[in-house]
């Protein structure tokens, strides 16, 4: 325990070292801290001696020091930071931006300490399973770096290994995580509609689930799935047999980057950039399920303009009604209808406090007249969705985390759409599927019953209102109906005044204790008679009485912290 709580310590040391050198230690200084971990982190500051930042430095330069900040504290926190650049939700598009830049290669590990992790996770030599294990990994990352290899049967496949001693090595940087999120939310003023502490155990969920994995097999097998009947979209079979937690075995495909198509071997860039948009929109819509993290290395180019896709670690899942939600917001934004979008956007999320609507559509409204009729190289901006996104949280509504993840992949899918094809526009060539699936939802036929079940609603609506109208009469006729109203800003004034009521109490009682007890004390004899203990008992109480309110008022005093709002947006640069 004394050894834990040691390295603890040291690591929270180092910490604090990384991040006084890249800028951030003024933040360390504002935190309320316990005085050993108050003096670990100002003394991890001190040995940094960085110079703070100069005043109004653009904010995606503050952007590029946090991405480099979390490189310099290793695979945890550059895991955290690749969370974040899913969630442009939680982030600003810049800050996502820049921490989608983030890569963990790291130097491989030798050749016999893969086949040792084979033969841990698998139960047999590698030597047993497979007849050939090149010892140049196709990929190397913090977590598992991919070999590829041949089956005694012949069969080409790709194997995926844990690295030895990444679970131990992410599993002691997650208290230390707990513990900087709950520092921080003791020093900021607000966090927008996410606490740190909610982030982290997001983070720590997701990469419990990376190292699992079984679970992206599940993911891989899913995709697999969702891709029938699309003959143009290849997604690798899982071999089950030769997968365990910590190593997963797919079938090699071999083929070209989607951004690097060389020009004469046949290959047709619009053909592709249009098969991506239909394979993106079938699988969304129909099957409710997506690729998280389509970044180029993920989606590869085969002979006759098929497409691959790789690594299956993040995969988002929509249900019915949030595919029912798309399809509408879909159609919505091909009618340039602002009032509709707004509704949908309330109806998806969560509001954390009162929002004018009419702004809310007049923010809408300017995304639109942005967007619509443009080809992706008129646009200057990112994505039209990831945009209503930002403009989700501006107006504080909590989206749901798939809506953010499927965000963030449409922006990846529109950067390789630019860089295929840049004169396609994805609503022209998206919006016929939309249509199309937005028919069938609306069919009588349709295998999910959307419309008889909303006709149901509807007659149910119309039998219930009228007796439960009657009943609410009766009540306010009986004087039994009640009305609760809650504001806060009315709880916060009864707060001030029953404290304001409760120190003027108890300032009179000082008061008449602190008169009575100078009045014994002068009436007393010589000596310590009875009066005199009672006037000096009186002072002791009235002191105490003072003390009281003292305490109930510096307790009901605003404490200052920082804003990460405006840290987020200070010196943003335009555009």
């Amino acid at each position: 325990m004394l050894r834990e709580a040691f390295q603890d310590l040291n690591r929270l040391r180092q910490i604090a070292t990384a991040v006084a050198r890249h800028g951030f230690g003024a933040y360390l200084d504002s935190a309320r801290l316990p005085r050993r971990e108050a003096e670990v982190l100002r003394e991890g500051a001190r040995e940094a001696a960085a110079p703070p930042p100069e005043p109004g430095e653009p904010d995606r330069k503050t952007a590029a020091r946090f991405r480099q900040l979390l490189i310099d504290l290793g695979p945890t926190f550059i895991k955290l930071g690749q969370l974040l650049s899913s969630r442009p939700d939680i982030l600003p598009s810049h800050w996502v931006d820049e921490l989608s830049e983030l890569q963990d290669a790291v130097p491989p590990i030798p050749i016999a300490a893969v086949q040792a992790e084979i033969a841990r996770g698998l139960g047999r030599p590698a030597s047993e399973i497979f007849g050939w294990l090149d010892e140049r990994p196709l990929a190397s990352a913090s977590i598992a770096q991919v070999h590829r290899a041949r089956t005694h049967a012949g069969l080409e496949v790709a194997v995926k290994v844990q690295r030895p001693g990444t679970r131990a090595r992410i599993e002691a940087d997650l208290p230390l995580l707990y513990y900087l999120a709950w520092l921080l939310e003791a020093a900021i003023e607000e966090t927008g509609v996410y606490t740190p502490t909610g982030i982290i155990e997001e983070f720590d969920r997701s990469i419990r689930e990376e190292l699992d994995f079984s679970h992206e097999a599940r993911n891989a097998a899913a995709m697999r799935e969702a891709s029938l009947g699309l003959d143009f979209l290849v997604v690798p079979a899982v071999h089950a047999e030769l997968s365990s937690a910590t190593v997963l075995t797919l079938d090699f495909v071999e083929g070209v980057k989607v951004t690097e198509l060389p020009p004469d071997q046949g290959y047709e860039p619009e053909l592709v950039a249009r098969r991506i948009i239909e394979a993106a929109f079938r699988q969304v819509f129909e099957k409710g399920i997506f690729h998280g993290d389509p970044h180029p290395g993920n989606v590869l180019v085969l002979p006759g303009n098929r497409i691959a896709l790789l690594d299956f670690g993040l995969v988002g899942r929509l249900t019915r009604p949030m595919q029912d939600v798309l399809v509408l917001l879909v159609v919505a934004v091909a009618l340039r209808d602002p009032a509709t979008l707004a509704r949908l956007l309330n109806k998806v999320g969560v509001p954390e406090e009162h929002s004018p609507v009419a702004a809310f559509r007049a923010d809408i409204q300017a995304i639109l007249d942005r967007y619509i009729g443009l080809t992706l190289d008129e646009i200057r901006a990112t994505s039209l969705l990831r945009d209503l996104i930002d403009l989700a949280v501006k107006h504080r509504i909590r989206v749901p985390k798939e809506y953010a993840v499927l965000s963030r992949a449409a922006v990846a899918v529109e950067g390789m759409i630019r860089r295929l094809h840049p004169k396609l526009d994805i609503l022209a060539v998206g919006l016929p599927y939309a249509r199309e699936l937005l028919v069938q939802r609306l069919s009588p036929g349709d295998a999910g019953g959307a419309v008889m079940k909303s006709l149901l609603g509807l007659q149910t609506l119309a039998q219930d209102v009228p007796g439960q109208l009657a009943q609410i009469l009766v009540d306010v006729e009986s004087g039994k109906l009640r009305v609760n109203v809650h504001s806060e800003q009315l709880d916060r004034i009864a707060t001030a005044i029953r404290t304001g009521g409760l120190t003027l109490f108890l300032g009179l009682g000082a008061a008449s204790f602190t008169i009575g007890g100078f009045m014994l004390l002068d009436t007393a004899t010589a000596g310590w008679d009875r009066k005199a203990w009672l006037g000096v008992a009186a002072l002791v109480f009235a002191a105490a009485l003072v003390g009281a309110a003292l305490a109930m008022q510096l307790a009901g005093l605003p404490r200052k912290k920082l804003s990460l709002r405006r840290w987020f947006l200070r010196g943003r640069e335009p555009g």
